[in-house]
């Protein structure tokens, strides 16, 4: 089977950049803190991180103590920055989809993934295989896009608005079912794959994995203070994130 990789499309990639690199922008303020409160003290300790794009979070885990980072990616392009810009001896990149971590060599004490499932159409098969690349007593830390993000697929408004234009409440339809979503962000043909959350949670605790902490950051009244549009997280928060320890 094809594996989708949408960030070696130039659109896409220029798209994508320009986003993060825009002050305030959703990953900065919110996914990245996040992700990184649930991470273990790194010292001397094996990490995979799956899903590394541009490497920032691989030179962090080092700087955090980490000995070695093995990050991978399907994107040549994402891959080309992480060498160029976010190198170190203790860093190696590889060009490898999610789906096929078993061709990277050993095991970790923890496995990571920022924002990279939603594109994964066997989530399972993948927990399995992270399962078994993890030390005994291993983490498992990964966001998502919330899954009342990705039941959306278009058809219907996002959002209920009042007369002036603001947003009152979310639309959410097809939530139970499950599967492909396609959709147009930069360009068209993205496919997501939704899944509800007890699906999410029953996948990790019948590969063996318990759950230790979830977050589904929302604003802080520092961060409305800057960012008042961020009031919509208080509507559906973007993100989904799940520390598990095998």
């Amino acid at each position: 089977m094809a594996k989708q990789n949408i960030f070696d499309n130039e659109t896409f990639f220029e798209g994508y950049k320009a986003i993060r690199d825009r002050e305030g922008n959703a990953n900065d303020l919110f996914e990245i803190p996040a992700l990184f409160s649930l991470l273990p003290n790194l010292k001397g300790t094996s990490v995979l991180d799956l899903g590394c794009g541009f490497g920032e979070h691989c030179v962090e885990f080092v700087n955090k103590g980490a000995s070695k980072v093995v990050g991978i990616d399907i994107s040549e392009k994402m891959l080309e920055v992480a060498k160029k810009e976010h190198s170190n001896p203790a860093i190696t990149y590889m060009l490898l989809p999610i789906e096929d971590i078993e061709e990277v060599e050993g095991k970790f004490d923890v496995v990571i993934s920022s924002l990279a499932f939603h594109y994964v159409e066997d989530f399972e098969g993948v927990v399995r295989k992270i399962y078994d690349k993890l030390n005994t007593d291993g983490c498992f830390i990964f966001s998502q896009e919330n899954p009342i993000n990705t039941t959306y697929c278009g058809g219907i408004p996002r959002w209920t608005k009042d007369e002036n234009g603001k947003k009152i409440y979310v639309n959410l339809a097809n939530y139970a079912r499950e599967g492909e979503r396609e959709s147009e962000w930069f360009v068209e043909g993205i496919k997501k794959y939704h899944r509800m959350f007890s699906t999410i949670i029953n996948t990790l605790t019948e590969n063996g994995f318990i759950i230790e902490k979830m977050i589904e950051p929302i604003p802080t009244e520092e961060i409305l203070e800057r960012f008042p549009d961020q009031e919509d997280l208080f509507h559906k928060p973007d993100f989904l994130l799940i520390k598990a320890k095998k």
